[in-house]
């Protein structure tokens, strides 16, 4: 089991505190941070793949049909695969309750 935090000395740590074994959200539930989500119109959506690649959480999934779905498990509701999208299929929306 592994020490807490205040328990450690300085010994213990990695030199300069660099993180050495970095997560991911994909390791974690952070989608309940989200205040908005997005939500594709998948009418508009060319398959391009913009926002796939423009996810820093790997939150956007290819769907069978080609076009992408949001992993809203992960999703911290950045708004970034909104505002590169090309032909504006993802708008953002308030997070509901």
């Amino acid at each position: 089991m592994a020490k807490n935090f205040s328990e450690m000395t300085w010994k213990e740590f990695d030199l300069a505190f660099m993180v050495t074994n970095p997560g991911c959200s994909a390791e974690y539930r952070t989608g309940d941070w989200r205040s908005q989500r997005p939500v594709a119109d998948k009418s508009k959506c060319i398959k391009c793949g913009v926002c796939y690649l423009s996810c820093p959480d790997d939150a956007i999934r290819l769907a069978a049909d080609g076009t992408y779905d949001f992993d809203y498990e992960h999703c911290k509701g950045c708004g970034i695969c909104a505002t590169e999208c090309w032909t504006g299929c993802i708008s953002m929306v308030e997070e509901e309750k």
